[in-house]
């Protein structure tokens, strides 16, 4: 199939104006379905040269995404991948002519989905196609030639997150292996020919690897390896023998004296993220690796961040650095990259503006990814020698700017002192002593969240809530002191530093203090039970799903449920990071929900996943059970074939629709 890429793909005309400063009042709050159907438009990738551009094509006939690639010198499209039963999963460039990319069904829920993704080349003009790999155990799904199943790698081979040198027919990818019982142990690293499906050579394994890293020539360059006794060991392997020598180890899962593998620039040089000495925060900084030592200063250092982002090298070159703040943005080293930034930012003054280059430019074409707080993702292209904008696509593009409210990053002084992070969003137009939602990041040992567009967020700020997502202790990416002082404190401090948000934004004016409701997912649902037992009198309502019930009945479980929590990590991770069963007894029953449900008095609505390996169904039907007896004022929902979290729109949709009822009901118009 061709199309014109211009009937597909619009000029970015008005979006590249800021939003209005007033927004029309005679518009209602935008559908539940612009916040939560799945985005229009997700990623674009540029060819290495630059000529092409790789983008998923909806087809309207079967509601299917399709791959299709853009020559950009005539704006034609080509369809070159589709699947009647499935949408296009991942994809790359091998080089300028070949791609390779896997399936997935982006309306089945995790129940219904099989963690086979198959895999299968192309060139960009429609010819050449070979698959690859199995999908769903099986040997073959298309009509595009006979191939017997010995000819195709298995099921369990996957994509590398990271591509090689895109200038061959060669790619590496991971063949993984998974225990009877469905776990995940190592991954062997083999070459393949993507135009015959041989591969060519595997990669010798120092240990039971886990993890790759390629070098600058794409050649693998390190591993790291999972080991008995809870350590994890990294391992260089030399270029001139291709031996493994071991770097360093660590604590598996707390990673007390490690150092993480970052890249290898185009002159070898090691990158690596470390502590900063004499700060909290970690750094990037370069290795030695024939001394085994650090540099003495880093490289790059974020103030008051950890350092989560990568090098940006293209021609053999380091041109810039992506890195993570309270939002994305891009330190450029290289002087024209830093003005075409500049004017790129002028262009597109209200939103942050990323630039991705080809690996091997020949063209003028440059990708900008541009998004804000009220702003979803938009890709576009930048022509350097016009110097005008074309957009791609937007991922939602009924939502409208001049609807949405803006986010900030707030601090507060929890009670012992430790000061914490928080994001605060308050509803257009309102803000102060209105409804609240205190919205609970799950993990818990991840970062909550960033300055971008959050459809939770947004949608319940449409409805008329103000938001307050606090980054308790236990929160990554803000420093080791915040982190750390975490561990073993599931109910007792992390849930004092969300009290003390909602205390916070009381006292600031930003909340009427009768009208507050806790909700979260995951941790964030453990969070939201242990709120409204602890805090009767500050939360009115609870809204948690897939939220862990009880501590124990993770280590123990239920004989009918399986649980993806390995008996490594509850042996190893979970006493130091949450409790020891034994050695902490006390504490975890203190601490238990379903130990204290007839405490919750408040209406609590509870949402979950059936197939869901995460948080298994008995977190909630045991918890259910238990606070019916005492509360008349609990809603249950379960999506039968869902996991943890809701894939399918349709479910998602429909929870949020009964979220909004709940909450309507209860802290907001109703009242």
């Amino acid at each position: 199939m061709r199309y014109h890429f211009l009937h597909v793909l619009a000029l970015a005309g008005a979006l590249l104006c800021g939003p209005s400063l007033a927004a029309d009042a005679a518009k209602g709050p935008p559908p539940i379905a612009d916040f939560f159907s799945n985005p229009e438009f997700t990623d674009a990738l540029l060819s290495p040269s630059g000529k092409y551009l790789a983008v998923r094509v909806s087809n309207k006939n079967s509601k299917r995404d399709m791959l299709g690639v853009v020559d950009l010198s005539t704006n034609a499209i080509k369809v070159v991948g589709n699947f009647k039963d499935a949408d296009i999963g991942t994809y790359q460039w091998v080089n300028d002519e070949r791609l390779v990319f896997t399936a997935t069904d982006r309306d089945l829920a995790e129940g219904d989905l099989r963690y086979a993704p198959g895999l299968y080349a192309i060139n960009r003009d429609g010819t050449k196609f070979r698959q690859l790999a199995m999908r769903d155990g099986q040997p073959f799904i298309s009509d595009a030639g006979a191939m017997g199943a010995r000819e195709l790698l298995p099921w369990h081979t996957y994509l590398l997150p990271q591509h090689g040198t895109q200038d061959t027919e060669y790619i590496y990818v991971e063949d993984r292996i998974f225990s009877a019982n469905g776990e995940y142990l190592y991954s062997n690293l083999v070459k393949l020919n993507t135009l015959n499906g041989r591969i060519t050579g595997g990669v010798k394994r120092p240990g039971d690897s886990y993890f790759w890293l390629l070098d600058n020539q794409g050649e693998p360059r390190l591993t790291l390896t999972s080991d008995k006794g809870g350590t994890n060991s990294l391992y260089y392997r030399d270029p001139a023998n291709d031996e493994w020598r071991k770097l360093t180890d660590f604590e598996r899962y707390t990673n007390q004296g490690a150092f993480g593998p970052l890249s290898f620039g185009p002159d070898g040089t090691f990158y690596v993220i470390s502590g900063n000495p004499g700060k909290d925060t970690t750094a990037v900084f370069t290795y030695n690796i024939a001394t085994a030592t650090l540099a003495g200063k880093p490289l790059v250092a974020l103030d008051g961040y950890d350092f989560r982002g990568d090098m940006i090298v293209r021609n053999n070159k380091l041109l810039g650095v992506n890195h993570l703040t309270d939002a994305w943005g891009t330190t450029w080293l290289d002087p024209a990259m830093k003005a075409m930034q500049e004017k790129i930012d002028k262009m597109l003054p209200h939103t942050v503006n990323l630039l991705t280059l080809p690996e091997r430019p020949q063209t003028p074409w440059v990708m900008v990814t541009a998004f804000a707080d009220i702003w979803p993702k938009r890709t576009l292209l930048y022509n350097t020698e016009t110097g005008k904008l074309t957009l791609v696509g937007a991922s939602r593009a009924s939502i409208d700017p001049n609807q949405m409210a803006r986010k900030d990053l707030v601090h507060y002084k929890a009670r012992d002192g430790l000061r914490i992070p928080a994001w605060l969003t308050l509803p257009k137009g309102g803000g102060k002593n209105g409804p609240l939602v205190v919205l609970v990041h799950g993990g818990p040992w991840v970062r909550g969240g960033e300055w971008d567009w959050d459809a939770q967020t947004q949608f319940l700020a449409s409805r008329g809530y103000a938001v307050l997502e606090p980054e308790f202790r236990g929160s990554t990416g803000y420093g080791g002191r915040l982190y750390h002082a975490g561990w073993k404190q599931w109910g007792l401090k992390m849930q004092d530093d969300i009290t003390d948000g909602t205390r916070w934004a009381i006292a600031q004016g930003y909340a009427d203090p009768q009208r507050i409701c806790i909700a979260g997912a995951s941790y964030g649902g453990y969070a939201t039970l242990m709120g409204l037992i602890k805090e009767p009198a500050l939360y009115k309502c609870g809204v948690e799903w897939v939220g862990v019930s009880d501590i124990n009945l993770m280590y123990n479980g239920s004989w009918f449920y399986s649980s993806d929590l390995t008996d490594d990590y509850k042996r190893y991770g979970m006493p130091v990071l949450i409790g020891d069963p034994q050695k902490d007894a006390e504490q975890l029953k203190a601490t238990s929900p379903l130990l204290r449900a007839s405490e919750v008095k408040q209406p609590l609505l509870m949402a979950y996943g059936g197939a869901d390996t995460r948080v298994p169904l008995p977190h909630g039907t045991k918890f259910y059970k238990a606070v019916k007896e005492t509360n008349p004022n609990v809603e249950w929902i379960e999506y039968e074939d869902e996991g943890h979290g809701w894939r399918v729109p349709q479910n998602r949709i429909d929870f949020w629709s009964r979220v909004e009822k709940f909450l309507d009901k209860n802290i907001g118009h109703g009242p």
